[in-house]
C-alpha cells in the first residue's frame, strides 16, 4: 500500500509513483484513488472522518491501491484545478468530499470519461459521477430529543456553516425533535459561512451562550464549539466524529459519519468493473451514521428515550419529519399521518416553527 499526501493542491510524486507510471503491464499497477478535502485532515470532524475512510481502503486492498489526499481545498476554481490534476495524473477513482465541489467535479468529469468520480452531499450525477451522503438528520433528531430534556434555559444554540438544504435540514430535524419533548424550547442559529474556522466557530458558540443557550449544536467541523461549551459550563453535541475528549463534561454525544464501508465497496467496484453511477443516501440502518457514546450525566430516562428513538428510526417506525409540520409562518408543510418525502428534504429551504430568525438567502 502506498499513500501520497498532498497539501493545498501541490502534488508530491515519489519514485514509487514514477515507477508505477512507467510500468508497461497496466493491469499490474495499483489503482490510484484520489481524495479532495475541504478542510485539514486534523479538523477532528468532517475531513478527519473521510480520511478514516481513505485509510480503510488502504487497509482493505494493501498494495493493490495507492491513495492520494489533497487537504484544505477551497470550493470553486481551486477545487477544479485540484480535481483536474488528480484525474490527469492517473487517478481512476476520485472522491470529492464537499458540497461546493459539485460543479467542479462535473466539469472535470466531462474531460475524463474513463475516470470514476464520487461526490459527497451533491445531487447532480453523470455517467461517470456518483453522489453519496448520509442521513445526518436522523442523528439530529436523536440529539434534539436529548437537548430538549437537558436544557434549562429552553434556548438551543446552533452554529450553521452555509444555508444549504443539508444544513437547514439538520436545524429543522433538531427543532422538531426538541419541541416534541419540550414545546417551550427554541433554536437560535448563528451562520459562520465556513466549514472550518475554529476562531469563528468558538466565537459563535460564545455568542450563543451569551444569548442564553445552554446546549450548543453545530454543523461545522472543528471542536472549538465543544471547547467553548466546556469553558462556559453548558452542554454541546459534536459533529462528524466523537469529540468527547475536547469537552468530556459538556459533550452529550455526536453524530458520527462512517464512510469506511462505502469507500471500500466503491473502490472494489472500480477494480472488478462493476462500478455504475448511482445516488446513495444511507443512514443509521445501513451504518453510515452512528451516535457517539452518551455522556454519563444524561439521566437514565433520557438515555432510554434516545436509544428507543434510534431503534425506531432503524426499524422505520419513526421518521424525523413526520407530520404535522408547520413552517415559521404557521403554514402547514406536512399534514398529520404523512412524512416529508426525500425530494422535499433534499431541497429544503425553509425553517420549521421554533427556529428563531430568518433563513439567509
Amino acid at each position: 500500500m502506498k499513500t501520497s499526501f498532498i497539501k493545498r493542491g501541490a502534488i508530491w510524486l515519489g519514485a514509487a509513483a514514477v515507477s508505477a507510471a512507467m510500468t508497461t503491464a497496466a493491469w499490474a499497477e495499483p489503482l490510484k484513488v484520489g481524495f479532495v478535502y475541504v478542510g485539514p485532515v486534523g479538523d477532528h470532524g468532517w475531513t478527519y472522518r473521510h480520511d478514516q475512510g481513505r485509510k480503510a481502503i488502504d487497509k482493505a486492498f494493501g498494495d493493490k491501491v495507492k491513495t492520494t489526499l489533497v487537504e484544505s481545498v477551497k470550493e470553486g476554481a481551486d477545487s477544479e484545478r485540484v480535481i483536474r490534476q488528480l484525474a490527469a495524473s492517473g487517478h481512476k477513482l476520485i472522491f470529492t468530499t464537499s458540497f461546493g465541489f459539485m460543479n467542479p467535479t462535473l466539469k472535470v468529469a466531462k474531460s475524463f470519461p474513463n475516470v470514476r468520480f464520487e461526490h459527497a452531499t451533491g445531487y447532480k450525477q453523470a455517467k461517470n459521477v456518483s453522489t453519496y451522503a448520509a442521513r445526518f438528520y436522523q442523528g439530529r433528531h436523536i440529539a434534539g430529543l436529548i437537548a430538549g430534556k437537558m436544557t434549562k434555559s429552553n434556548v438551543i444554540g446552533y452554529i450553521g456553516s452555509f444555508p444549504i438544504p443539508e444544513v437547514v435540514r439538520g436545524i429543522n430535524a433538531t427543532t422538531l425533535a426538541l419541541q416534541k419533548v419540550n414545546p417551550k424550547a427554541t433554536v437560535k442559529v448563528v451562520w459562520v459561512n465556513t466549514w472550518y474556522d475554529p476562531g469563528k466557530e468558538g466565537a459563535a458558540a460564545k455568542a450563543l451562550i451569551d444569548q442564553g443557550a445552554d446546549v450548543i449544536m453545530q454543523h461545522t467541523d472543528s471542536p472549538a464549539a465543544i471547547q467553548a461549551a466546556q469553558e462556559r459550563g453548558v452542554w454541546a453535541v459534536g459533529q462528524a466524529s466523537d469529540m468527547t475528549h475536547f469537552g468530556p463534561k459538556s459533550h452529550l454525544t455526536a453524530i458520527i459519519d462512517v464512510w469506511d464501508n462505502y469507500y471500500v465497496a466503491r473502490t472494489k467496484a472500480v477494480m472488478d468493473g462493476s462500478w455504475k453511477s448511482d445516488d446513495t443516501w444511507d443512514g443509521l440502518k445501513q451504518g453510515m451514521l452512528q451516535m457517539a457514546p452518551y455522556n454519563a450525566a444524561i439521566p437514565a430516562d433520557v438515555l432510554a428515550m434516545a436509544k428507543k428513538a434510534q431503534a425506531n428510526i432503524i426499524a422505520g417506525t419513526v421518521h424525523p419529519f413526520a407530520g404535522p409540520i408547520k413552517d415559521q409562518m404557521g403554514k402547514e408543510k406536512v399534514p398529520a399521518g404523512k412524512n416529508l418525502d426525500d425530494g422535499s428534504l433534499l431541497s429544503m429551504n425553509w425553517y420549521v416553527q421554533g427556529v428563531q430568525g430568518k433563513l439567509p438567502k
